[in-house]
């Protein structure tokens, strides 16, 4: 059995840190400065990464291999058979032209206003789609959408990568807080409360941010009300389901009552009209795709999205998922590393779910096709679509997540939590940047709780600190990773003409994320220190 070492490098935890820190470093300077595209920046972190396991934390060969091939695997099913999936979708909504009819209803029925376009869809209308689907996807959907409005694609991506932020710790239908209560055997609604009390602060304020961002400090005059509704009634819809009701559905109803109440909104107030920010006439005009010659009522565009929300709270109140799952033991991997830390053998158990979320989607896709009338050579053009679009962001998540477990079963991914924890402290400010990175890492706030979510409850201990708070911190903390997360980018960009430029996405959202993730330590260290 190989046993993890915490400080491999000279004895010295500050080298080790360094070191267990380079493949991340590698793959944020190759994506953000060199701007390589995702996979080869992924690529580059993995073989640092392997260097570095085998060289320095003595992980044995056949070991290292088994933990690569885990995490492809893991990175196939269950994660990006959601996003391909999902991607599906949104081609079934092109070929059928409800999406462009999704479009022309906005177009028709919200005020012609960028500004009020970015709001409702960036962060309304994406947030309902990670409270269902997740991994990447709103990203790419709502994106693919702003820029059919006229949004240039690199501002579009990057708007709503920071939207997304908002509803990703509660993920779809709260598995993300499932998962860190069974990982650390915290009371889940306990945890959904505390995490709901450190994001719905931020869940208020990022539409006022991003708004800023995109049209200035004036604006906030023009279109305060819109924003204090679409944010007010997100945020307050949160702490109020997460506290009182259940966490598990605190993202689909806070992103519907936020998506409904801003529309109604709309309905009785509107901004000046303001000609630097309406819609160009000509994009008004545009005639429905080819693809999809759509010419019926705009309000069909609703079909694909209400479809998934409807089927995937089915399967999931139905508990389909559990249908034919299986835990598989990975062979020559299972058991077979002592892990320091925790004092305990590391487990590897790939969970087999074949009719899992990501199959929810697809049964959606295939719903939508049939209440559209979509004929069998479109459904088919569909598909061949999402498998030209998809296969990058495949080979690049693969990478991402090989990467992340060949850091976990060596040990490196411990020695960076050892370290942070050994802050004393400082350990409640900086606590968000070990969710920060393994959500970088994975690309999922889930997969961040499963890594991290036992080592800040082990730190907070030994710290006499609120085990609670800061277990809650890592998936908060995870939720400002997912806008650099190269799985996130890398999807996002798989419907948009950014397709290799994903170094360019990183380049810009990289200081809004490491802002945020700086703003949400503060927030941690006031609820350690101050409310308890």
């Amino acid at each position: 059995m190989f046993i993890q070492p915490l400080v491999p490098a000279g004895h010295s935890l500050v080298l080790s840190f360094i070191l267990a820190a380079a493949p991340i470093l590698t793959t944020l300077i190759l994506m953000g400065v060199l701007r390589r595209p995702a996979w080869q920046a992924t690529l580059g972190g993995l073989i640092v990464g392997v260097i570095m396991a085998l060289g320095v934390w003595g992980l044995p060969v056949s070991l290292a291999l088994a933990s690569i091939s885990n995490g492809v695997i893991f990175s196939f099913l269950p994660v990006m058979w959601i996003a391909l999936s999902a991607l599906f979708l949104f081609n079934i909504a092109m070929e059928s032209g409800r999406f462009d009819a999704f479009r022309q209803w906005i177009i028709t029925h919200l005020p012609n206003d960028r500004r009020i376009m970015l709001v409702v869809l960036g962060f309304c209308f994406s947030a309902a789609l990670e409270g269902v689907a997740g991994f990447g996807t709103p990203v790419a959907i709502t994106s693919a959408l702003l820029i059919m409005l006229g949004f240039p694609a690199l501002e579009a991506l990057t708007y709503v990568l920071i939207f997304n932020s908002a509803p990703v710790a509660f993920g779809g239908l709260g598995i993300p807080i499932t998962v860190l209560a069974s990982i650390t055997g915290l009371p889940a609604d306990t945890l959904g409360a505390t995490i709901g009390h450190q994001i719905a602060p931020f869940a208020f304020f990022i539409p006022f941010y991003v708004m800023v961002l995109y049209a200035g400090w004036s604006t906030l005059r023009q279109i305060w009300p819109v924003l204090v509704v679409a944010s007010g009634s997100f945020a307050l819809t949160l702490l109020v389901v997460s506290s009182w009701v259940t966490y598990s559905l605190t993202n689909v109803l806070s992103s519907c009552v936020s998506l409904l109440a801003t529309i109604a909104f709309l309905k009785i107030w509107q901004p000046t009209p303001d000609p630097a920010h309406a819609i160009d006439d000509r994009i008004l005009q545009q005639a429905p795709r080819k693809a999809g010659e759509w010419n019926g009522p705009h309000w069909q565009g609703w079909i694909p999205w209400i479809t998934v929300v409807l089927v995937v709270i089915v399967w999931d109140s139905l508990h389909i998922a559990k249908i034919g799952a299986m835990p598989i033991k990975w062979p020559g991997l299972d058991h077979q590393v002592f892990i320091s830390l925790y004092q305990k053998p590391y487990a590897a158990v790939w969970n087999f779910e074949p009719l899992g979320t990501g199959t929810a989607i697809l049964v959606s896709a295939l719903l939508t096709a049939l209440f559209t009338r979509l004929a069998p050579r479109k459904i088919w053009a569909a598909l061949v679509t999402t498998a030209r679009q998809g296969w990058l962001a495949v080979v690049t998540v693969a990478l991402t997540i090989g990467l992340a477990f060949l850091m976990n079963y060596s040990g490196m991914t411990y020695t960076l939590g050892y370290a942070v924890a050994s802050t004393g402290v400082l350990f409640p400010f900086v606590s968000v940047f070990l969710g920060w990175i393994a959500v970088f890492l994975t690309g999922s706030d889930t997969s961040g709780n499963a890594l991290f979510g036992n080592l800040q409850v082990a730190a907070a201990h030994q710290l006499s600190l609120d085990p609670v708070v800061f277990a809650s911190a890592n998936s908060s903390g995870g939720v400002m990773g997912k806008m650099i997360s190269p799985q996130n980018i890398t999807t996002g960009v798989a419907v948009t003409s950014l397709k290799g430029q994903e170094g360019v996405v990183l380049a810009r959202t990289f200081k809004h994320s490491l802002f945020l993730t700086i703003c949400l330590g503060v927030m941690v260290a006031v609820q350690q220190f101050i409310m308890r």
